[in-house]
């Protein structure tokens, strides 16, 4: 894996302030959407916009190619078995909670690519970044979390959920890196939809909603920006820069999430926001540095 460079890190800020446009976004399309429509139809126009722009670039899709195992694993590891997870887990605790739990993507990612990825070996001053980063996180949210009998099994599917986004990262690593990342965006967000299809009609009635135009329009965004173009980015940061760089992002989710809070929803930005940014931004350095 190579050194990140100055737009490799402004990829992964832009991939942060993407998905940590997604929390009020999502906010807004539950108001009309249950949880696995919302997914569905937010994976079918991902899927639908990097049609366009395969077809655009007359690049060839290998979803239903002689490998369509893999990308089949991938798109469920990468979107529909998270997407599960996570949606029951947050539907039973605090959703400052959630941000902190999801934030522990670089721990597992890192310790994965230990163990998988050649290029990847944890490194003293490497766990240092990631632990800063990690420190960041707890800052932001420490005196919000409450963790107990009553929703320990749920922070553990939650867990279990993030933990799935490194599964997926390592498997793009090992088998689809050659593979082009607009044809594996696509691929795996074709066999996302079909998985998830069934768990839409089985668990809800995605065909008796009644969605209002505000909630279409934050649904449309996270289709489409939020999950289509993301998650093409994810990929292009996956191939250059490897598992333990991409994974920082989650650590700048949460910061750029309480950002667009204040912007648009006049939330407060205190001190603490402003500490956590900072040792973030620390950790993400170091780690940038020494992973080569």
């Amino acid at each position: 894996m190579k050194q990140a460079k100055a737009t490799d890190v402004f990829l992964l800020l832009l991939l942060g302030a993407i998905w940590g446009s997604s929390f009020f976004n999502i906010k807004i399309a539950t108001y009309s959407y249950e949880p696995y429509t919302l997914a569905l139809i937010r994976v079918i126009l991902a899927t639908v916009t990097m049609l366009a722009v395969s077809y655009i670039y007359n690049i060839k899709i290998h979803a239903f190619s002689r490998n369509w195992k893999i990308y089949a694993l991938v798109g469920i590891c990468n979107i529909t078995i998270p997407f599960s997870l996570i949606a029951i887990g947050t539907n039973k605790i605090d959703s400052y909670l959630a941000a902190m739990l999801m934030s522990t993507t670089p721990i597992t990612g890192s310790i994965l690519a230990h163990f998988f990825i050649k290029d990847e070996k944890i490194s003293f001053l490497k766990s240092i970044g990631i632990i800063l980063g990690f420190t960041g996180i707890l800052l932001l949210f420490f005196d919000k979390l409450i963790i107990n009998e009553s929703n320990y099994l749920f922070v553990l599917i939650i867990l279990l959920g993030s933990t799935f986004y490194s599964i997926s990262g390592i498997l793009i690593l090992k088998k689809l890196k050659k593979s082009g990342n607009i044809n594996v965006t696509t691929s795996t967000l074709i066999w996302s939809v079909i998985s998830l299809l069934p768990l839409s009609f089985l668990f809800e009635e995605p065909l008796k909603s009644t969605p209002t135009f505000e909630s279409t329009l934050s649904l449309i965004y996270l289709g489409v920006i939020a999950t289509g173009f993301a998650w093409w980015l994810r990929f292009k940061i996956l191939s250059n820069n490897g598992i333990v760089f991409q994974t920082q992002v989650a650590y700048l989710i949460p910061i750029f999430g309480v950002i667009f809070g204040a912007l648009i929803l006049g939330e407060q930005i205190t001190w603490k926001v402003l500490a956590s940014l900072v040792i973030i931004t620390l950790g993400i350095y170091i780690v940038k540095k020494y992973n080569k």
